[in-house]
């Protein structure tokens, strides 16, 4: 079957094809644009631009330290011979593909030319650097999956910390001198029997530290052996520094503990951890080592965590809720200012659009986040600087959803309206309102959606809600509490897109 080919007529170009193709050796894109291809040389020549100057970020920060451009390029391809080598190969080959597109651009009857395969070649140097700047590892992602496994079952799965009983705790106590000095240290306990016991060998030493290079420099390892204890029991690590302070050790980003035997006794060697000596504290220091073990009595009742993420996401809904009120109130007068089918009649009301938009583009274009920083700085912290951050861009957002909507609507009510020799007003009211009902409610309830998912967010920098919560449990590695946190989230997100659904059905 023979291959159709199809000729296209182009826009007379200016110069030669030879001309241009030399002209885009010079400067990429500038012999598309003496082809007449505008668009085309300007797209090209800025995709140059930026990849050029992606790419020469990167061998900077690969080559850090080399002295000249050419020390720095060949520090970079032999750091990363693959990605530097590619990429500068690539975009030589588009450089060279630039000139020979114009010079096909500026043939006045061209063959079907393949010219969208010059920007297919543009996507895939992107994806290079975007690959590189982003630091894409998948085998550190395969490979370290089993390791982030056990936090990440505890946020699938949390509800094990949903309930709780009450606790009582069996402890006994040694003390250790840190660090180290000429004196005496402190004397093994005297064991009471028929009372829990532990015993530190040696019972003084030194902190784990950091060296030059981040290193962790192990302090001295301590021998705790322990009776008297519930059998086959876990037992928790705890340590008290010498103001009082106390703390849960951990090894290996986990809590350290030990479950007794049979007769209620154990044996096990730690290592002191790091930690920074109070300021307060003078003299020798007294850091005292605990053995807890915690049983549960009574029963079943709601955990902190559920109460404390039920009490947050009502916080959460009704700041989404509030910030959507206030947006509507205030962008259904400023969205008809915005409108330039009801704002051309005159030039000032036509400076009062363009000055209406500019504002509400400004305040569109940085993030609810960034309001929620600035607010917090002006009321606090709390769900107050939240429902601020939320009314700002929900006015902005609303504004311009409602104005566009308004600039579509039928003219021709509108027109009826007028002849019956009706003000401005009286026209907004009768012919322009009724047409607004619908795509206001429609609009409204989707930015009450956004507001609430919003606010998950904006609570982590303080602005209230469940997101303030969340991020401090992530903080305290309290993953089984951060979970009950998402899983609410995700619950009232979906429970509020069904809500959402049913009432945009009755009204549009």
């Amino acid at each position: 079957m023979a291959t159709r080919r199809i000729l296209k007529e182009r826009k007379p170009s200016l110069v030669p094809p030879a001309v241009a193709a030399a002209a885009s050796l010079v400067l990429p894109g500038l012999g598309q644009a003496l082809a007449g291809q505008w668009q085309r040389g300007l797209t090209l020549l800025g995709s140059l631009i930026t990849l050029i100057g992606l790419y020469a970020w990167r061998v900077h920060d690969l080559g850090r330290g080399a002295g000249g451009f050419w020390a720095i390029l060949g520090k970079a391809l032999q750091r990363r011979p693959m990605f530097a080598g590619f990429v500068l190969g690539a975009i030589a080959l588009l450089w060279l593909w630039t000139a020979w597109d114009a010079y096909k651009q500026a043939q006045p009857k061209l063959e079907e030319w393949p010219g969208a395969s010059i920007f297919f070649l543009v996507l895939i140097i992107f994806f290079v650097l975007g690959w590189q700047i982003g630091e894409i590892d998948l085998y550190k992602a395969v490979v370290e999956l089993p390791d982030a496994w056990p936090p990440l079952s505890r946020v699938l799965w949390p509800w094990e910390a949903a309930v709780e009983r009450e606790t009582e705790s069996v402890m006994a106590e040694a003390t250790v001198l840190i660090p180290c000095d000429d004196l005496p240290p402190p004397e093994i306990p005297t064991e009471v029997p028929g009372e829990p016991y532990i015993k530190v060998e040696p019972t003084c030493g030194d902190l784990s530290a950091f060296d030059e290079d981040y290193n962790v420099v192990p302090g001295t390892t301590l021998l705790i052996t322990g009776r008297g204890f519930g059998p086959n029991t876990e037992t928790d690590i705890w340590w008290i520094d010498p103001i009082g302070n106390e703390f849960r050790q951990r090894q290996e980003g986990e809590y350290v503990t030990v479950v007794t035997d049979d007769q209620g006794a154990f044996q096990m060697e730690i290592t002191i951890p790091h930690r920074a000596i109070p300021p307060s504290s003078e003299g020798r220091q007294f850091w005292r080592l605990q053995a807890r073990q915690t049983s549960e009595v009574g029963g079943l009742k709601p955990s902190d965590p559920l109460r404390f993420s039920i009490e947050r996401m009502v916080e959460t809904i009704v700041l989404g809720m509030m910030a959507t009120i206030f947006g509507i109130l205030f962008s259904i007068p400023v969205s008809f200012l915005a409108a330039r089918n009801l704002m051309a009649g005159s030039k000032p009301t036509m400076a009062l659009y363009y000055i209406t938009r500019t504002v509400l583009n400004i305040v569109r274009s940085i993030e609810p986040l960034i309001w929620a920083l600035i607010a917090v700085i002006w009321v606090g912290l709390g769900p107050f600087a939240g429902i601020i951050a939320l009314t700002l861009h929900s006015i902005a957002a609303l504004g311009k959803l409602y104005s566009e909507a308004i600039e579509g609507i039928d003219p021709g009510p509108i027109e009826a309206i007028q002849a019956t020799g009706a003000t401005r007003l009286q026209t907004i009211m009768y012919a322009v309102i009724p047409q607004m009902i619908p795509p206001f409610v429609s609009f409204s309830i989707y930015r009450w959606d956004i507001n609430v998912r919003m606010s998950t967010v904006i609570g982590l920098v303080g602005g209230g809600g469940i997101g303030f919560l969340l991020i401090q449990y992530i903080r305290l590695l309290n993953y089984r509490a951060a979970g009950i946190a998402v899983w609410f989230i995700a619950i009232t997100v979906a429970l509020l897109d069904y809500i959402s659904s049913e009432i945009r059905a009755k009204f549009v």
